[in-house]
């Protein structure tokens, strides 16, 4: 790993903060802005469920889980972007 100056830090750590801000802001409403809409959104199906009822028993932890795939790919190639990815020492 090779070391960068504070300039090129900031915009990294700045993109990354970002990142997990949006990521908490999509975790957010999949878990309770659908609960707080509850009767609004009960008018229609997914899977034969109301769709206020999936989200809560399977559709919120699906979001979470394709949230940590995602972030795990978006991280590794802003680390490239960067060159903070790690070489293979012979």
């Amino acid at each position: 790993m090779r070391k960068i100056d504070k300039k090129e830090a900031d915009a990294y750590f700045r993109l990354r903060t970002t990142l997990i801000i949006i990521y908490l802001a999509i975790g957010f409403t999949a878990s309770f802005v659908v609960v707080f809409f509850a009767e609004e959104l009960s008018g229609f199906t997914v899977n034969g469920f109301p769709f206020h009822y999936f989200m809560g028993a399977q559709g919120a932890v699906l979001i979470f889980i394709i949230l940590l795939f995602i972030n795990a790919i978006v991280n590794d190639q802003i680390d490239k972007k960067f060159g903070l990815t790690q070489q293979n020492k012979r």
